[in-house]
């Protein structure tokens, strides 16, 4: 890929991936959607922008500030995702979970999923805000590497369920090209030096996105944009935690 063209999906996916008021073109935004390691590669961006709150704050306040950076600068978009899967987790049939995600109605499914993804990121928040500096920051920045790798998987891995958002990624991989974010992720694996703390937050998004594939093609007939938004929040969630307890562990 020629440096114009790996600049331009990198600019599609700081459009996509954050609410930065970056200016795009058609070109940028296809470009993108063939580049699957522009979302690890932007994932160090949002990551060290999100971290900062720990180099200026302690405790409670440095949490606090962290969450409110992410909705700031990642936005809330990808929660749609997580709400609309847990309205369909709760539907018994195949049919009734394909209506439920067309369906703008907010049920107690998607409540429940988003206080969960909520609670999880804010509770991992105030456990990060217990580590020494670095190694809460490498967190941070490992799980957004992580949590964007996921959506890659999903984008090489994944069949879509029908012609939207996630099928314009899903042409344009394959599982081979799942090669190109692994290696971009490899830096983010070792921001914790001799711990694994960041090698396993960044596996976790992959890992996340596997299962929530899995499901998605069993029970929903393919992946879609709402699959992208999830494997995100969720993998973002699962590798902070999983960041911690193997700092606090080993």
């Amino acid at each position: 890929m020629a440096l114009s063209d790996l600049g331009s999906g990198l600019r599609g996916g700081v459009a996509f991936l954050t609410r930065l008021p970056v200016e795009t073109t058609e070109r940028d935004w296809l470009r993108f959607q063939e580049f699957p390691a522009a979302f690890p590669l932007v994932a160090y961006l949002i990551g060290a922008a999100v971290s900062i709150p720990f180099f200026v704050l302690s405790g409670t306040s440095a949490a606090f500030a962290y969450l409110l950076a992410v909705v700031a600068l990642v936005g809330i978009a990808h929660l749609d995702g997580v709400a609309d899967l847990g309205d369909a987790v709760v539907v018994h049939d195949a049919d009734g979970r394909r209506e439920v995600l067309k369906d703008t109605t907010t049920g107690v499914g998607a409540i429940v999923a988003v206080a969960v993804v909520f609670a999880g990121l804010t509770l991992a928040a105030l456990g990060l805000a217990g580590l020494p500096t670095l190694t809460a920051v490498g967190i941070v920045i490992a799980s957004e590497v992580g949590a964007k790798l996921g959506m890659a998987t999903v984008a090489c891995i994944g069949t879509a369920s029908h012609e939207g958002l996630g099928s314009q990624f899903t042409r344009n991989a394959s599982p081979a090209l799942l090669a190109g974010p692994a290696v971009a992720a490899i830096p983010a694996a070792l921001l914790t030096g001799f711990s694994p703390a960041a090698l396993v937050a960044v596996l976790a998004g992959p890992l996340v996105a596997v299962g929530v594939v899995s499901w998605a093609e069993e029970n929903l007939g393919g992946v879609n944009g709402d699959v992208f938004g999830a494997v995100n929040e969720l993998g973002r969630v699962v590798a902070l935690h999983t960041g911690v307890v193997t700092w606090t562990q080993f």
